[in-house]
């Protein structure tokens, strides 16, 4: 950790800001709503570079001058953003070889927002001038508590294939390498279909070919495209720190269910405040799992609080049909993401735009004014975090893991797999799921991170794992844990070449199984289990080895073979888990593992109630959100405090129907499993 924090009061509260759009006359109206809504915190500047610099190297910050005074004259802090995600016109007539290349060798045009290459060293160069000017120009501005670099790196232009990112990939690959031709060739297979490389030159991205591209290369420039933009976000931040030291720098991570394009992992250890984007899909009937799922992993990213840098007030502008939010779902979802970790909530946008691309985009200040549900709702929202200003800082525990890898989930998805239907994301959420109905808390956690505090280590679908990862997974098991192990995972090495001997490779002897083929089912077909319940997506032959069955596969070409094993390992023991439970079986099955290892479920609770617990120094703070909107009456300890009304609630809490409760609830002795007094469901 760093000592470069975000200084600004409570929990941070606010959005983009573009009154760049707006004439000046309508800002003095935006800072009046801002203080009435309780808004302390606004990101500015993020795509306005074509009106700081009309032409290069001549700018103008006469504008944001004006917008920075005015928000520290009423009290509101700037994030302020350099607007290299969208270069001006100017730019790409004066260097048209900075455009981007699809994977089919379309040159695209400006015109959006992200039509650049990552490798263009045009595009660098511009880009921290820019970041220079303001850096030089703010860096001492009163109004600036962070900067905020680019946006969404990778949103539109995570790969280019032009010319120029091939010879960046290929230095890239020469340091991974080692400058051994021969050592790429080994790690690509290249002995497969005559791809023997001779010289560093004939080495091309994986563009569109004529049948499936190797799966190493495909492999590798995934993991050096997110290097590649993560070059370009350390140069920036880089720029701004030489500035001003101690002023924190952020970009916004989009950790949610359509994006996979960076390595997080490799990101969040260089920003000094880790902050995501997170858009709900308007098809996802629960939604809020998914708003979980992505708070603890930006939790785990952060190693603590985290920052929320986007959401929607109600609909967005880009999915098929853009629903609003129902009544109270606005505030459900930002305290959902607090409860999660996140110590700021911020939307794009402030006000709605009028034009452009973004502009049935909704926002804090909707076109309707503030004669609407939404602006209602922002002002009470803005209430509410100022009554949870203690709970910044405070954490989760959690005494349950699940591993996440985004080299395991960029390889199971390619192309050539037993089965097109695996998709990493549906896997791992179905593991999740019951976690998250059962109250328990959820690190997620690298396949080589430090596993001594969890009980219990889920890995959903690890199909890639290096020997590392596969080591430490053992270790961790021998010792004493618990660990869980989905299908087609161990399968293969960071190479994405096939383990020998059987699957599931890496983790046969740890799992006490092996298997000679796979079954994976057709989208319809489903496998019944021998101890009720029944299983979709896959199957598989499995063989014990040392383990023992817990239920088989009932019917089908399978019938008899075990589908789900259990196997003692050191002091501890592994499961496999080898198809995918209907949701219910699946429930119980984690539900009897988490019981074995000593892993409570949480408070009690009525389904569709979720409640999660912050721990802070002092006290723990419970948060009880109704999703379904039927109320609840939820267990807490004695001489509590519901922090939203300042009401006592003393040994329980009433929520009303979609409606959300913070409770404070003073430290107490801690049993076995770390949690304090207050009851709990059976596991």
């Amino acid at each position: 950790m760093n000592d470069r924090t975000l200084s600004v009061p409570g929990i941070a509260y606010g959005g983009d800001y573009n009154p760049e759009q707006w004439p000046e006359e309508v800002w003095a109206e935006d800072v009046r709503l801002m203080r009435e809504a309780g808004v302390n915190m606004v990101s500015v500047g993020i795509f306005s570079w074509a009106l700081m610099e009309p032409s290069e190297g001549v700018y103008d910050f006469s504008r944001m001058d004006r917008i920075l005074d005015l928000l520290h004259e009423n009290g509101i802090a700037a994030d302020l953003a350099t607007p290299t995600a969208a270069p001006p016109a100017w730019f790409f007539r004066a260097h048209p070889e900075a455009l981007p290349v699809d994977h089919d060798g379309r040159t695209l045009s400006y015109g959006s927002r992200q039509t650049f290459c990552p490798s263009s060293p045009a595009y660098r160069e511009a880009a921290l001038r820019i970041a220079g000017a303001i850096a030089d120009r703010y860096a001492s501005h009163p109004a600036v508590r962070m900067w905020h670099v680019h946006n969404e790196y990778g949103c539109h232009n995570a790969a280019c294939y032009c010319d120029t990112s091939a010879a960046s990939f290929r230095r890239w690959l020469r340091a991974r390498y080692g400058d051994d031709l021969a050592a790429l060739n080994d790690a690509w297979g290249t002995t497969f279909w005559s791809q023997w490389y001779y010289d560093w030159d004939e080495v091309l991205p994986p563009r569109a070919t004529g049948a499936v591209p190797n799966p190493t290369h495909q492999l590798d420039w995934r993991r050096f495209c997110s290097d590649e933009l993560l070059s370009l976000y350390t140069a920036e931040r880089d720029v701004l720190r030489a500035a001003a030291p101690a002023i924190p720098a952020t970009t916004n991570f989009m950790v949610m269910f359509n994006f996979d394009a960076l390595d997080y992992w490799r990101w969040a250890p260089e920003l000094d405040v880790v902050a995501n984007d997170h858009y709900l899909m308007s098809a996802d009937p629960e939604s809020q799992i998914d708003i979980a799922l992505s708070g603890d992993l930006m939790r785990s990213l952060a190693g603590g609080p985290w920052l929320l840098m986007e959401h929607s007030t109600g609909a967005v502008n880009w999915q098929p049909v853009n629903r609003a939010k129902t009544a109270g779902e606005l505030r459900r979802n930002a305290l959902a993401h607090v409860a999660h970790g996140a110590d700021g909530i911020c939307y794009f946008q402030w006000r709605a735009a009028k034009a452009g691309a973004e502009q049935w985009h909704s926002a804090m200040l909707p076109h309707a004014g503030t004669d609407s549900q939404i602006w209602r709702d922002v002002v009470r929202l803005g209430a509410d975090l100022k009554a949870l200003a203690e709970v910044r800082g405070s954490t989760g525990t959690a005494e349950v893991a699940v591993v996440w890898d985004w080299d395991a989930r960029w390889a199971v998805e390619l192309p050539s797999q037993p089965s097109e239907r695996l998709r990493y994301l549906d896997v791992v959420r179905a593991w999740y799921e019951p976690l998250w109905r059962a109250g328990v808390a959820v690190d997620f956690v690298r396949p080589d991170a430090d596993l001594s505090a969890y009980k219990v280590v889920l890995a959903p679908s690890l199909y890639l794992v290096d020997d590392t990862g596969a080591a430490n997974l053992a270790a961790f098991t021998e010792a004493g844990g618990t660990l869980a192990v989905g299908f087609h995972s161990g399968a293969v090495d960071e190479n994405c070449h096939v383990r020998l001997g059987g699957y599931p490779g890496a983790f046969r002897e740890l799992l006490g199984v092996s298997t000679d083929e796979l079954f994976p089912l057709l989208p319809e077909e489903r496998v019944t289990l021998s101890a009720g319940g029944r299983g979709s997506l896959w199957s598989e032959r499995v063989r014990l080895a040392g383990a023992k069955a817990v239920t088989s596969y009932a019917d089908g070409p399978l019938a008899g073979v075990p589908a789900v094993t259990r196997h003692g390992y050191g002091a501890g023991t592994a499961w496999y888990v080898a198809t995918l439970p209907d949701p219910d079986t699946l429930a119980g099955l984690l539900g009897r593992i988490r019981a074995e290892a000593g892993v409570a479920s949480g408070r009690v609770a009525p389904a569709g109630v979720e409640v999660v617990v912050r721990r802070g120094a002092d006290a723990d703070y419970v948060f009880v959100i109704d999703h379904v909107g039927e109320g609840a009456e939820v267990p807490v300890a004695a001489g509590s405090v519901e922090l939203l009304s300042g009401k006592p609630a003393d040994g329980t809490v009433v929520v009303a129907p979609g409606e959300v409760a913070v409770v404070r609830e003073p430290h107490v002795s801690l049993g076995r499993t770390g949690r304090p007094g207050p009851p709990t469901a059976a596991a």
